[in-house]
C-alpha cells in the first residue's frame, strides 16, 4: 500500500500527547493537517475534529483535539482546501458541499495512518461545521459514531432570516454570483472595519483567543450562494451512527439543533448546558472539558 502520510515538521510533545504536523494525501489533493496521539495508548481509535466557519486547524479544532487527546483518543485536525496551509486555486471559500467533501477525503485517508486504528472513526464538528460532519457521515460506513458541538444547523428559510431578510438575502446572492472566479474577499472579522462579516465579534477578535497569526481571517464573497442555500437538516432522517450533541440554548442557534433533534431517529442524543455562549464553546476551560467529558463517554460506548 503506498504510504499517504508524510511529515513536514518536527514532532511537539505536551503532557499525555504528541502532535505531528503532516502532508495529508486524499483523493481530493494534499491537505495540511495536524495528528495528536495519546501517550500510553497503542493503535487509538482517532476522531476527525473540525472547526467554526472560516477557521483553521490551530483554532477551536486544536482545542477540543487536545482534549480527546488526553482522554485516550488519537484525533486529527486540517486545513480545508484553500484554507490556512492547504493550497488550492480557490481561496477562503465557505462552501458547505467543498467542505463536506474534504471531510469523507480525510476519513478516506485515514486508512493509510498507520498510527491510528482506521476500523474505529468518530468526528467531532464544532459550529458550522456540524452539519458538514453530519452530511459527511450520513451513509458513511467508515465512520462508526459522531458528536457536535455548539451546533449550527440552519435551513435556507433560517439564514434568510438571520442575514436580514429576503432583500438582503437576495442582494449577498446576487454580490456571491458576481464574485465567482473573481477573488473577491472581506475580512472576516475585525473590530473596526463595518464591512467585515463578522464587525466585533468576539473570539474572532482577541489575540489571545482566536485572531492567531494562523488565522486566514477572509471571507470569499461568492461563499454566500453556498451559504445561504445550504439546508443542514437534510441528514436528520438518514444519519445511522450514534451521535451526541453539545449544546446549549444561549449559544447562537438553538433553533437549529431542536429542529435536527425533532427529526432524527432515536440515535441522536444530546446535552444541554446552561447558559453557554457559543464563542465560549470554542475555548473556555471549563466549557470544553464538559464537552468532552461528554464526547469520551459517547465514544468509548461505541467506538
Amino acid at each position: 500500500m503506498t504510504k499517504r502520510l508524510l511529515s513536514f515538521s518536527a514532532n511537539s510533545q505536551q503532557e499525555g500527547f504528541t502532535m505531528q504536523s503532516i502532508n495529508l494525501d486524499t483523493r481530493l489533493g494534499t491537505l495540511a493537517a495536524n495528528l495528536y496521539l495519546p501517550q500510553g495508548v497503542e493503535n487509538p481509535p482517532v476522531v476527525v475534529v473540525t472547526g467554526a466557519w472560516t477557521t483553521v486547524k490551530e483554532q477551536m479544532p486544536a482545542v477540543y483535539a487536545k482534549a480527546l487527546a488526553d482522554k485516550g483518543f488519537a484525533a486529527i485536525t486540517f486545513d480545508f482546501r484553500g484554507w490556512g496551509r492547504s493550497e488550492d486555486a480557490i481561496r477562503y471559500l465557505e462552501d458547505p458541499s467543498r467542505k463536506t467533501d474534504d471531510i469523507r477525503a480525510v476519513i478516506d485517508a485515514l486508512a493509510s495512518v498507520e498510527q491510528v486504528d482506521a476500523s474505529r472513526i468518530a468526528g467531532v464538528g464544532i459550529c458550522a461545521s456540524a452539519g458538514y460532519m453530519l452530511d459527511a457521515i450520513a451513509g458513511n460506513s467508515k465512520i462508526s459514531a459522531a458528536a457536535v458541538v455548539a451546533p449550527w444547523l440552519h435551513t435556507p428559510a433560517m439564514a434568510t432570516q438571520i442575514y436580514g431578510g429576503d432583500e438582503q438575502a437576495a442582494s449577498l446572492l446576487k454580490a456571491a454570483a458576481a464574485a465567482k472566479g473573481a477573488e473577491v474577499y472581506i475580512e472576516a472579522a475585525s473590530l473596526t472595519n463595518e464591512n467585515a462579516l463578522m464587525y466585533q465579534a468576539p473570539y474572532y477578535t482577541e489575540n489571545d483567543r482566536g485572531l492567531i497569526p494562523e488565522y486566514d481571517n477572509q471571507f470569499n464573497v461568492a461563499s454566500w450562494d453556498g451559504w445561504l442555500n445550504y439546508n443542514a437538516q437534510l441528514s436528520a432522517t438518514s444519519l445511522e451512527q450514534p451521535t451526541l450533541m453539545v449544546a446549549s440554548e444561549a449559544m447562537a442557534l438553538p433553533a437549529g439543533a431542536h429542529e435536527y433533534l425533532d427529526a432524527a431517529k432515536g440515535n441522536v442524543s444530546a446535552v444541554w448546558l446552561e447558559n453557554v455562549t457559543q464563542f465560549d464553546f470554542y475555548d473556555q476551560a471549563d466549557v470544553v472539558s464538559q464537552a468532552v467529558e461528554n464526547i469520551a463517554k459517547h465514544f468509548n460506548a461505541h467506538l
